[in-house]
């Protein structure tokens, strides 16, 4: 377990003494030998962290749903491995309550596009020659998320692409609480699949635009909000991302 894990496990139960956040960073494996520094590196990096004199706070394990940021993603790479290939798109749509409270938008620059890339994005390399280059993006994406709640269907490709990206180019890693909407789609609603492509047509979601980045996320958002019906108001956002993760999943007769 990394020592961010061991300081989330640790705040998610609730607050904890200044003296005890010291301790977990003292005791790990960390950037900075400055504590201070270290957590500013941590807030820098999206921990959603609060810190007073004398206790230090998780915002999501005090947020309520209805509280919280969500930041949902999308991305379209040129390959799964950050080391193969680059991001050639980016949407992403700040949502709280009911409500979009702001978008980030950008393609990207890159020397080419295979085949097959662009054939399920229509993405090609003339669309991306004006585009900005692939630092600039990365900047102006990391200002744009905060400490937000990240969200993505199938969270782990988009989440370990982006902060593997970071660090490719020096700008740190991702360190946001992050929310799969598959997994918190199969255990708030039955369907037969949970693909995007599937619950966009089970859901009767009016976006005809697949594998952009942006029209993907914005239909991210309809399977976040038809999830979020069905869970109590009273549930914070850790609430929320262990309930993704652990709750049983729907089947077919619970409907």
């Amino acid at each position: 377990m990394n020592y961010i894990d061991k300081l989330a496990s640790s705040l998610i139960k609730g607050p904890i003494s200044i003296i005890q956040f010291n301790n977990i960073l003292s005791n790990s494996n960390r950037f900075f030998d400055n504590l201070d520094l270290e957590k500013e590196l941590l807030i820098s990096n999206g921990f959603p962290l609060y810190i007073n004199e004398k206790m230090a706070y998780l915002k999501t394990s005090t947020n309520l749903i209805q509280d919280q940021v969500f930041c949902i993603v999308d991305i379209e790479t040129t390959a799964e491995d950050p080391d193969k290939g680059q991001l050639i798109e980016i949407g992403a749509i700040k949502y709280k309550n009911g409500v979009i409270l702001d978008h980030y938008h950008s393609l990207v620059n890159a020397h080419t596009i295979p085949l097959k890339i662009e054939e399920l994005t229509g993405i090609n390399s003339t669309m991306l020659e004006n585009a900005p280059n692939i630092q600039t993006v990365l900047e102006e994406f990391k200002i744009f998320l905060e400490d937000d709640l990240f969200v993505a269907h199938n969270v782990k490709f988009d989440y370990n692409f982006l902060s593997k990206s970071f660090e490719k180019y020096n700008l740190g890693k991702l360190y946001n609480r992050k929310l799969c909407t598959i997994e918190l789609a199969k255990r708030s609603f039955y369907a037969k699949r949970y693909g995007l492509d599937y619950l966009k047509e089970f859901l009767n979601i009016n976006q005809p635009v697949q594998h952009r980045a942006f029209e993907d996320a914005e239909s991210t958002i309809t399977i976040l909000e038809k999830s979020l019906k069905n869970l109590p108001k009273e549930f914070t956002t850790e609430n929320l991302i262990d309930f993704s993760i652990n709750a049983d999943i729907k089947e077919n007769n619970e409907l």
